[in-house]
């Protein structure tokens, strides 16, 4: 038998850059950059499509300490950079109130190639995601666990919702972020392939017609990524708190680990097709942890917060051994305390509607645990 899965942890994070006065997105990343990217504090800064997001990427972890360690250096590193130039970092799927039409593009080959393949489906992308790298060096088990954790990314994604404000507006949804990067093509949940060889080839079919260059185009969202042994996981808005974030990718870790632990006992899951999963993803994108999932293995609606208590409790007897109870039964906090989406309409609705007081709120929000009370970074 081949070797377990390292279980390494990756976390991306794309940040807003926001005026704090305005209020607004503010197109500030190149000036964050020397050429094309930086390196700071041994951190590389990535610019997005739009110029008004950064990007910041983890060291790989060994476990959800270290996880948690790189994450607070990470927004630590961002936010201050920003506050030497009088501006701040915000963490969520979408932006309250800034136009996608009013964003400056980065001016790099890579993003402008982007927009002359997608055109104004590119423009409208100003949305803000979290990617979770587990690390499975077994290809055959990549594809295995994203076969079976297809039918939980509706769950993890009602947990992480962040996106309930577009332009000005509350959309009614929680994650509106997944409405707008589902016009993508190669985008939402992904087919299951009997194999890696399977997989490999659907890849360089689309590659040999001329549809993608390689295999990093495929954006849906759970992916084998196409450098790293790694599954990476796309599913999950961008979590506001260093706390929600930690929570999603320990459960992303812990059900790798699990799967890995049935697939020696030679049992696992059936499998629904990506239109059934669909249905359930469309209910964590309407109403989040607030709705009904459907459990299709018996065939009815339940609450989403019992079907999330049961995942939870599907992982419980491999989290000691990962070390990340404390991580993944925070889980627990979030259906209490309600989803980062349920908490910003809550400010909404007590600040009479000011989208700019949720603004406000999602910037303490972004950085809350990152600093101790002498305002040191809490690593």
């Amino acid at each position: 038998m081949l070797p377990a899965p390292s279980l390494t942890i990756g976390i991306e994070e794309e940040y807003q850059i926001v005026n704090p006065k305005t209020r607004q997105l503010t197109s500030y990343i190149t000036q964050f950059l020397d050429g094309d990217h930086t390196i700071l504090r041994e951190r590389e800064i990535k610019p997005e499509l739009h110029q008004s997001m950064v990007e910041l990427g983890s060291n790989v972890c060994r476990n959800i300490q270290e996880a948690r360690t790189e994450l607070v250096k990470m927004r630590c590193m961002i936010n201050d950079l920003a506050k030497a130039r009088g501006l701040v970092i915000v963490a969520s799927g979408t932006h309250p109130l800034s136009l996608w039409h009013e964003q400056e593009i980065t001016p790099l080959e890579r993003y402008l190639g982007v927009l002359e393949d997608m055109q104004e489906l590119a423009r409208q992308l100003l949305i803000f995601g979290m990617h979770v790298h587990i690390g499975i060096e077994d290809p055959e088990f990549v594809i295995d666990v994203m076969n079976v954790a297809r039918y939980m990314l509706p769950h993890i994604l009602a947990l992480s919702t962040s996106s309930p404000f577009w332009e000005g507006r509350n959309t009614g949804l929680k994650s509106y972020r997944s409405v707008i990067f589902r016009r993508f093509p190669r985008t939402g949940i992904p087919y299951t392939f009997s194999s890696h060889a399977e997989y490999d080839r659907f890849v360089q079919t689309l590659v040999q017609t001329g549809s993608i260059p390689n295999a990093s185009k495929i954006w849906w969202d759970a992916r084998p990524h196409h450098k790293y042994p790694t599954l990476e996981f796309r599913v999950p808005d961008l979590c506001t708190t260093v706390d929600e974030a930690l929570c999603i990718a320990a459960l992303f870790q812990a059900l790798v680990l699990k799967l890995w632990k049935m697939r020696v006992e030679n049992t696992t899951f059936r499998q629904y097709s990506p239109a059934l999963i669909d249905e359930n993803k469309w209910r964590a994108v309407r109403y989040g942890i607030e709705g009904k999932l459907i459990d299709f293995g018996r065939a009815e609606e339940l609450p989403a917060r019992q079907l999330i208590h049961e995942l939870v409790e599907f992982v419980d007897d491999v989290v000691d051994e990962l070390g990340s109870r404390r991580e993944v039964e925070y889980a627990y906090t979030m259906l209490q305390q309600g989803t980062s989406a349920d908490r910003q309409l809550r400010v909404f609705e007590e600040s009479g509607q000011s989208l700019e007081a949720v603004v406000d709120h999602l910037a303490k929000e972004t950085m809350r645990g990152c600093y101790d009370a002498e305002g040191n970074p809490n690593i």
